[in-house]
């Protein structure tokens, strides 16, 4: 496509997304969750055909050079596949929250005000890696009456239009437009500079990826943004603490899976309890290959641990997000520095505190100026699918509108109603 064929095929993408979302504003609750119920079974009837699209990606991205924990990314495994098709399932049984009306008052005047929750209109979606995210962002779109735009990498693009094809499928089937989601079909990247300036057919934009997209994105769009920054998470060890609880969980939130954003990349531990944890977790890390950039208090209690595989940390080490085996490891004096550390250096995404003292958690809770915060359990929990979602468009980093995993409410959003039986302004 040339620049003008660019602009005319985004314009049209826009145009058509519009029309649609006033169509699915007006959708009734039980076609769009017949819509997720269609979607859950073609993804099951075709997981095979989806993974002969998904290897041709694969086989690319390889030849490309690409680093295993994105090729781990672009997988659509049979598992996969299934939670995508549960996710599918779990928001068509949730409650539907288009139309409630919120916080219904009456006023001195005699008028009754409160807030109804309707769909945002059109969204556009920019994300990398991940092909299941274009289920996960049509069935959120579907759920809360939007209509949506998607723009997948290109490392992906066989993978995301055969998903995208029994998206619209779904759709149609259940009465409801095509165009209610709608997958950019060209990799040209001018297609996400046109997307993120068309106010008149876009009201916001969701960006999920590597820091340089969110970063052009944010400086450049001229509609709204909700970001998806990095996942630096922190694991912060207590003292006091439940030792093998610890252990478990500080295993569980780096090594369960690498290359996901809610992974674990940095531990502080209490200098109390760190002598005898961090030998612990550092033979578990070093029987599975993990890396510890360690402090120099660190890198004493550690040394003696056979086959471990250690070197200094840097500055730089505190604010890395490795999505890797590689995790930071800093001891701590207590509550109060690991508290300062993580508010200083963590992308404010998801941070965990284990610990036996209910103060110290709640101080936590309170006072870490992150989107999740946990208490004794993994980080690898931040998840729309874990938190009941159903799934998720992102994990906003932002503090207003949507924080965190973002659900159907984070694609909504609140307008006034007022009910009066003919009152007028004194």
């Amino acid at each position: 496509m040339n620049a003008l064929t660019i602009s005319e095929y985004t314009q049209t993408l826009g145009l058509q997304a519009k029309a649609a979302s006033s169509r699915m504003a007006a959708a009734p609750t039980a076609s769009r969750n017949a819509a997720l119920r269609r979607l859950a079974a073609l993804l099951r009837e075709n997981t095979q055909s989806l993974q002969v699209d998904n290897a041709r990606d694969l086989e690319r991205a390889v030849a490309a050079g690409l680093s295993a924990p994105m090729v781990d990314r672009l997988k659509l495994t049979p598992k996969v596949l299934e939670t995508c098709a549960q996710g599918c399932e779990q928001l068509a049984a949730m409650a539907d929250v288009i139309g409630e009306i919120i916080g219904m008052k009456q006023q001195p005047s005699g008028i009754r005000v409160g807030q109804m929750r309707v769909p945002i209109g059109v969204f556009g979606m920019v994300f990398e890696s991940r092909p299941n995210v274009t289920i996960e962002a049509a069935s959120l779109s579907i759920k809360s009456g939007n209509a949506c735009i998607l723009r997948g990498g290109s490392e992906a693009i066989d993978s995301n239009k055969a998903l995208a094809k029994l998206v619209q499928q779904a759709l149609v089937d259940s009465g409801l437009p095509a165009d209610a989601v709608q997958l950019v079909q060209t990799t040209d990247r001018e297609v996400v500079g046109q997307l993120i300036t068309m106010p008149q057919y876009v009201d916001v934009i969701i960006p999920r990826g590597g820091k340089g997209l969110i970063e052009r994105i944010s400086r450049d769009a001229r509609v709204p943004v909700i970001k998806h920054l990095d996942g630096n998470c922190h694991v912060y060890v207590d003292d006091p603490c439940d030792i093998a609880m610890a252990v478990k969980v500080a295993d569980n939130a780096k090594t369960n899976k690498y290359s996901p954003c809610n992974a674990a990349e940095g531990l502080l531990v209490a200098r109390g309890v760190a002598a005898q944890f961090l030998p612990l977790i550092g033979r578990v890390y070093a029987d599975k290959g993990v890396e510890m950039r360690v402090c120099p208090e660190g890198r004493a209690l550690l040394q003696s641990v056979a086959g471990a595989h250690l070197a200094d940390a840097t500055e730089q080490d505190w604010v890395e997000e490795y999505l890797a085996p590689i995790i930071s490891v800093k001891v701590v004096a207590g509550l109060d520095e690991a508290i300062c550390h993580i508010n200083r250096y963590s992308s404010h995404h998801t941070d965990a505190i284990l610990t036996r003292d209910h103060m110290h958690a709640q101080r936590f809770l309170r006072e870490v100026d992150s989107a999740s915060v946990m208490v004794n359990t993994s980080t690898r929990f931040a998840d729309g699918f874990e938190y009941g979602l159903g799934a998720e468009i992102g994990i906003s980093t932002d503090k207003f509108h949507a924080r965190g995993p973002v659900g159907i409410e984070g694609l909504t959003s609140l307008k006034y109603v007022v009910l009066g039986d003919g009152e007028v302004r004194q």
